[in-house]
């Protein structure tokens, strides 16, 4: 049976690894590092979560590449990933840090400035692009006052990333009925919710088209922001070639009604991630997900 690697880097020894490695290593001997990690893990193509990068790859780059250019981006993007997970822990809860190596965007400013309640709920829906956890890092340092949905089922890795952001002061609610009839009179009230729209999950009873094909990514968000009657706004950190992190946003998208739920749903689904799409190809590489969105995939890419 193949390794399921993920189960090792997300184990407390990894962990601590990865943390200190990141804490305590200069940048320019952590990237090394850091490509170490990545090219090594890259290579390893019966590993279950590799074969849903290789996946995902291929279907952002729709279906184009063979299998030497799929290798490289695979890769491109494992390195990716090791630099944003070297460059969070390098600047752990280090606010001046943070802001050192991100440009402000004004609706960033706006987002964090938001009252708690203000005159119309939000509902600010993030693309695992880039550095996303940092970015998490930096709105709870700064004061974001949002309601932040989480996973309610946590691996080792998770529950890190979970204890990470809670210190910061970032208001974390795992996702559950109690919690979404919850989130859905806070959005009422004005409030903002803030939640991931592209985390897969093979149990997903809806399959919204994203990048052409039906996919297992969540539609929780637009629940929320049908039932409260309030916009969603797409959110994404980009790193640029200058070195910074910067803020992808969308402007507020408002819910079109239709008579048939599910019909509603898919339509107001599909209208989000197609924002989502075209920021994911402004830099595939950057695109940190790895877990098979689109499962049925995984054994059609060149191996």
């Amino acid at each position: 049976m193949p390794l399921e690697a993920r189960k090792i880097i997300n184990s407390p020894l990894g962990l601590s690894i990865a943390f200190l490695v990141g804490r305590y290593m200069p940048y320019s001997l952590g990237h090394r590092v850091a490509d170490f990690a990545a090219d090594f893990i890259s290579k390893r193509k019966d590993w279950h979560m590799v074969r849903a990068v290789r996946a995902n790859q291929w279907v952002v780059h729709d279906g184009k590449l063979d299998k030497s250019a799929l290798d490289r981006a695979v890769q491109e993007n494992f390195r990716d990933i090791a630099h944003s997970i070297f460059d969070l822990y390098h600047n752990i809860y280090n606010r001046k840090a943070f802001l050192g190596i991100i440009d402000p965007h004004p609706t960033a400013v706006q987002l964090v400035q938001r009252p708690k309640y203000a005159e119309r709920g939000l509902v600010l829906a993030g693309v695992h692009l880039s550095n996303f956890d940092l970015i998490f890092q930096v709105s709870g340092l700064e004061g974001i006052k949002a309601m932040a949905l989480t996973l309610t089922e946590m691996d080792a890795g998770y529950r890190k990333q979970f204890e990470m952001r809670q210190k910061i002061g970032l208001n974390l609610v795992p996702a559950s009925i109690g919690s979404i009839k919850h989130a859905v009179e806070h959005l009422r009230a004005g409030g903002m919710v803030m939640t991931g729209l592209d985390r897969p999950d093979v149990g997903y009873s809806y399959r919204p088209l994203f990048f052409g094909r039906p996919a297992a990514v969540p539609v929780h968000h637009i629940f929320l922001a049908v039932k409260a009657k309030v916009p969603v706004l797409v959110a994404a950190p980009i790193l640029r070639p200058d070195g910074k992190y910067y803020f992808l946003f969308s402007d507020p998208i408002e819910m079109q009604p239709h008579p048939d739920r599910q019909t509603e749903i898919l339509i107001n689904a599909e209208a989000v991630l197609r924002v989502a799409e075209g920021f994911i190809r402004q830099d595939p590489k950057q695109w940190a997900m790895t877990f098979p969105v689109w499962p049925d995939v995984m054994d059609q890419v060149p191996v």
